[in-house]
């Protein structure tokens, strides 16, 4: 895999400096580099201030201040640099810039670099290796299979799914997961709620039980029930009748919230059962593991962990006073289970009402010999649905929460994607029903999607396969404006760095938006197809390149990008 130019340019630009450095230092001028010398380079928050900028002349003055060299300001200090800078293809021209900056302005030859390196391979434009030899798994939504799954769901389920194709695009192997949390008090419940609507459905007087499910949802599985068994359920035993359809209504649950997630374009690698885990003794084994490590105190009947030695505000229970563990000692089995399937990286994305459990479960791991670096946990925040410029709730039908399904039909899998990862996941979100909606430059989603359709609507007038030809793009000339876009498309592979790195796929959002505004604005003003055969081609070969660059950010974000709007 090919180095990014971009990172390409900044190694050959920290060379070039650490170059005039050495040479300024045998001169008695400045002092002597060390091997550990950072040089740092960054973009200028204006075009007009080059393509890249240093401040090393800033180190270097406070440095020799310190050493007792000498007296000189900054701004000297990059004079120094600048005169003695090597010269090279890729500069065209260095500044010294307000009180010591050190501004690079480029040739077109990095440029036509990346040009050249996406043409040769589209598909994997962007594509890095930063993440190679990690083995991450990602597990995300893991909502109770008790009903719907809701708006937080969905933001959850695209910050997961999203995630786990940047961290692939990277070079990672990526394993997502679906914790399916079947046992315990809510599937209990579950059953007895659905079998006092099915005897409801036959005419019974039925008493709710206490902490029920009320969503409307139950009444249609009482209904599917009965029109599948008839009142043979009422024959069986009371406490044989409710596993009956606790087992029935977890599974039959479960199987609508992995066909919603399938149709949101998520498809896990595996469903792990959390009865599977205690049915396999990895709870009770847990107990046992760390009372021999000497974390466990006994305290009213209860066993407690010292959880408050490894960082958290309090100690946990881990098996009740009547001799039940609790959720936390099944949540410790399970992440042991991940940790020795072989993942290097655990990442958990919860809902807004978990992070209180982030301190403990890394108490926990570091107790039992894990570093707490292992676990790394996003909390996926609310969502206020806007409407008509009001909060707005959607249909109730399916109990008292907005339900994922209904959100998606209302604005389909594309713009949800989008909504739910314009901004960052630990912030609360509004999101716009309407705007979403709208065919039109407000809508972001949209106008990035029509910037890729624009393109291909080019190519399809050309009617033929285009691909830019590197005799003629190493001969181009570009445009101020065209220079701008290929800026923009060489710092593809970064933007996906980071979004990477930093688990904030709103990065590469806001990339495509700019990007798409800068294409829109250059597709306005010229033409693309004319007499003009050498002209035809660079403007061609530019939105070859920025449809690539489009076509596969929307990939990595899940969203299709339409040939046709």
């Amino acid at each position: 895999m090919s180095q990014p130019v971009v990172r390409k340019v900044k190694k050959k630009l920290q060379h070039l400096i650490h170059q005039a450095w050495e040479k300024a230092f045998h001169e008695g001028l400045l002092p002597k580099p060390g091997a550990r010398d950072e040089i740092m380079l960054e973009v200028p928050k204006e075009r007009a201030h080059g393509n890249f900028a240093s401040n090393i002349a800033f180190q270097l003055a406070a440095r020799a201040r310190e050493e007792g060299q000498s007296g000189r300001t900054p701004r000297e200090v990059a004079e120094i640099l600048r005169e003695r800078l090597p010269a090279h293809p890729y500069l065209a021209g260095v500044e010294t810039a307000g009180p010591g900056f050190l501004n690079f302005r480029l040739t077109q030859l990095w440029l036509k670099e990346v040009l050249l390196n996406l043409a040769e391979a589209p598909d994997d434009y962007g594509r890095i290796d930063d993440l190679k030899g990690e083995k991450i798994q990602l597990e995300f939504i893991s909502a109770n299979p008790v009903g719907p799954m809701n708006v937080v769901n969905a933001r959850a389920g695209a910050l997961g799914d999203s995630l786990a194709r940047l961290f692939a695009f990277c070079g990672a192997e990526v394993e997502k997961e679906y914790y399916v949390n079947d046992y315990g008090v809510q599937v209990t419940v579950l059953g007895e709620s659905l079998e006092a609507r099915y005897r409801e459905l036959l005419g019974e007087e039925v008493v709710f039980p206490d902490h029920g499910y009320q969503g409307e949802y139950l009444i249609d599985l009482a209904r599917e029930l009965l029109a599948e068994k008839g009142r043979s359920l009422l024959e069986l035993p009371k406490e044989e009748r409710i596993a009956f359809f606790r087992e029935w209504g977890c599974r039959r649950i479960l199987e609508s919230q992995r066909q919603d997630l399938e149709d949101y374009g998520i498809f896990y690698d595996r469903w792990f059962s959390e009865r599977a885990l205690h049915e396999s003794g990895a709870v009770d084994a847990v107990v046992q593991r760390m009372e021999k490590n000497n974390l466990l105190y006994e305290k009213d009947g209860a066993l407690w962990f010292w959880a408050t030695a490894f960082g958290d505000e309090k100690d946990r229970v881990i098996r009740t006073a009547d001799g039940r563990t609790t959720y936390f000692t099944a949540d410790i089995a399970y992440h042991l289970d991940k940790l020795a399937r072989g993942f290097t990286h655990l990442i958990n994305i919860w809902g807004p009402d978990h992070h209180g459990y982030i301190a403990r479960m890394k108490a926990a791991l570091e107790a039992l010999g894990f570093g707490r670096e292992k676990l790394e946990i996003l909390i996926a925040q609310q969502i206020n649905l806007i409407k008509e410029g009001k909060p707005y709730k959607m249909s109730k039908r399916r109990g008292e929460f907005i339900t994922m399904r209904d959100l998606l039909d209302e604005v389909g899998n594309d713009a949800a994607r989008w909504y739910f990862l314009m901004r960052s996941p630990e912030s609360h979100l509004d999101f716009d029903l309407d705007l979403a909606k709208e065919e039109t430059a407000e809508n972001p989603v949209f106008y990035v999607q029509y910037a890729h359709a624009r393109i291909a609507s080019l190519f399809r007038q050309l009617d033929r396969e285009f691909r830019p030809d590197p005799v003629a793009i190493n001969e181009a000339v570009w445009e101020d404006d065209e220079e701008e876009i290929l800026e923009k498309v060489a710092f593809f592979p970064e933007t996906i760095a980071l979004a990477a790195g930093e688990r904030e796929p709103h990065r590469l959002t806001a990339y495509l938006l700019e990007l798409a505004t800068l294409f829109h604005s250059y597709y306005n003003r010229k033409r693309f197809l004319s007499e003009d055969e050498r002209l035809t081609h660079i403007r061609l070969s530019l939105a070859f390149t920025v449809g690539t660059v489009v076509r596969n950010g929307l990939g990595l974000l899940g969203i299709t990008a339409p040939e046709k709007m």
